[in-house]
């Protein structure tokens, strides 16, 4: 049903209906899929990149300058580029990794190099926010590097480690929608040919409340473990 033809409400409705449900269904399955495997990535390659940015600074556990500076830029240059770019810039590579160009596959690898460096640079500045003086006091009493880092710093910085990894998950599913253009499928794919190009515009409303529903219920997961720890520490 199009805007052009019937009105809002009757559209609104029809966003509802068996038929459209049918039609959006996989594609939820196919975002779900994409969301869940590019956010495992964003998680692992995200940290261990923040983590390198913070013992690697000038005030770090292993100061190092030279990697600090190159690993800073490599992930400015990526965090400078629009998505869309990133996407188009990705596709050989994705070729390359993936067989293929299109798909759920080949859009994975867009969104990890998309939002690893986002969520690389919410780590760096989640780390810093600790309090120079335990790990002053941990270094006192004997303790390395790594047991200071995985006992103290991300301990402590955990509640807001996981708002940071919320906000790196809301973005995937952002860019899942956008990733749809480029024939990633999902979501997206529904939005763009079905709602956009050939004006089924209760398609689009479906797929509107599904990306509104995904973004809310990851949002209030997010905010509810990291209320959770700091209820333990007392602290809210």
């Amino acid at each position: 049903m199009s805007l052009y033809k019937y009105s809002f409400w009757d559209v609104l409705m029809h966003s509802f209906s068996a038929e459209v449900w049918a039609q959006v269904l996989p594609a939820i399955s196919e975002t779900m899929y994409m969301v869940g495997v590019s956010s495992v990535f964003v998680l692992v390659f995200g940290i261990i990149l923040g983590l390198v940015l913070v013992m690697t600074s000038k005030e770090g556990l292993v100061p190092c300058n030279i990697v600090h500076t190159i690993l800073g830029a490599v992930i400015n240059c990526f965090r400078s580029l629009p998505q869309v770019i990133i996407i188009i810039v990705m596709l050989p590579v994705a070729r390359a990794l993936v067989g293929k160009s299109y798909g759920s596959n080949a859009c994975i690898i867009s969104l990890v190099a998309s939002c690893v460096p986002l969520f690389a640079r919410l780590v760096e500045s989640s780390l810093l926010e600790i309090d120079k003086g335990k790990i002053e006091a941990a270094k006192a009493m004997g303790s390395g590097n790594m047991r200071i880092l995985f006992t103290i710093m991300v301990p402590e910085t955990l509640p807001s480690l996981i708002r940071a990894f919320t906000n790196a998950v809301v973005i995937v599913i952002s860019m899942t929608a956008l990733a749809g253009s480029f024939g990633a499928g999902g979501i997206g794919y529904i939005a763009v040919t079905y709602g956009y190009t050939r004006f089924q515009h209760d398609l689009l409303f479906a797929t509107i409340i599904v990306l509104i529903v995904i973004v809310q219920a990851v949002q209030i997961v997010g905010d509810t473990f990291s209320k959770i720890i700091l209820k333990k520490r007392h602290l809210i």
